[in-house]
């Protein structure tokens, strides 16, 4: 079986690729040092093996049909790719937009993301994607080179088998935060939440872990209304509950900041970890070493 014919020819895609960005056959075989008349050639040859005509004809201006606009598409990524894995492989920047893929887990405090990626928001030079997920979903992508990085809260030891680098971007305070009534005042912590109703993160954090052991030491009984791992939901339920609740203050800066929630205490020692996990690569994506420097005025 000849697979050969089944494949298509990209020497031919390229010629379309070029004629379609000059606008003009004439300045596309001046570019490609190829006579107008060879151009035609190539360009019915790739009509013929995709099937469908790529311009109108009858048209004095070149004018893409719809499959020829779908094929400058393809044409286009095609290109771009290879010219930035030359980039890449030669150690330049690239010179189209950069790409980055964020994978980050789903429990991610959401106001904490939006300040780590804001520097991306303004950059036209770079496209970036963002996907979530729990922390062995991202890491088994970032280890197939479908992510570039992962953002946890929960470091990720490194073994044998992979060299794994969990870099700490930024290290936030926690409080027990409440809703604003008459009469509120200061927790004396940690004696005034013995017997209090509180709202946790749930038990696989290490604040949660870290958060308990002060108790235990304090022998402080607290009455556990709900455990919750997702920082978004846990941010809902401090505001609609009447419950106290252990929660790094930028979960709730909105909130904070309008008065509908109150800061109760700063719990002293503690302390939400975030890190940018990265696997050990010989050609990293640049922009990542500028994502972890910038995360720096987030705190440590």
């Amino acid at each position: 079986m000849n697979t050969n014919a089944n494949r298509l020819n990209y020497h031919h895609l390229r010629y379309f690729w070029v004629i379609t960005r000059e606008k003009s056959l004439t300045r596309a075989a001046a570019r490609l040092h190829v006579s107008q008349s060879a151009l035609s050639v190539q360009l019915k040859h790739l009509e013929e093996r995709l099937g469908h005509a790529l311009f109108e004809r009858g048209h004095r201006r070149l004018t893409l049909t719809e499959a020829g606009r779908l094929t400058f598409e393809h044409a286009e990524a095609i290109f771009r790719t290879g010219d930035e894995l030359l980039d890449a492989l030669a150690g330049r920047e690239a010179g189209q937009r950069q790409r980055v893929r964020i994978g980050s887990v789903a429990t991610l405090s959401r106001n904490f993301q939006l300040a780590l990626l804001a520097p991306l928001l303004t950059r036209e030079d770079i496209e970036w994607t963002l996907r979530t997920g729990t922390l062995r979903e991202l890491m088994t992508q970032l280890e197939a080179h479908a992510l570039d990085v992962v953002l946890s809260n929960v470091a990720v030891p490194g073994d044998g088998g992979r060299a794994v680098h969990s870099h700490l971007i930024a290290r936030q305070p926690v409080s027990i935060v409440g809703r604003k009534s008459r009469g509120t005042k200061p927790l004396d912590y940690p004696g005034d939440l013995d017997g209090a109703a509180m709202i946790l993160p749930g038990r696989g954090s290490d604040l949660r872990a870290a958060f308990d052991a002060e108790l235990e030491r304090a022998n402080i009984r607290i009455r556990v209304m709900a455990e919750v791992d997702d920082m978004a939901m846990l941010r809902l339920l401090a505001r609609e509950s009447g419950a106290l609740t252990l929660v790094p203050p930028v979960v709730v800066r909105d909130e904070l900041a309008s008065g509908k929630l109150v800061e109760r205490c700063r719990v002293p020692r503690l302390k939400e970890n975030f890190y940018a996990i990265t696997l050990h690569r010989r050609f990293p994506n640049p922009l990542i070493k500028s994502l972890v420097a910038a995360a720096a005025p987030l705190g440590r």
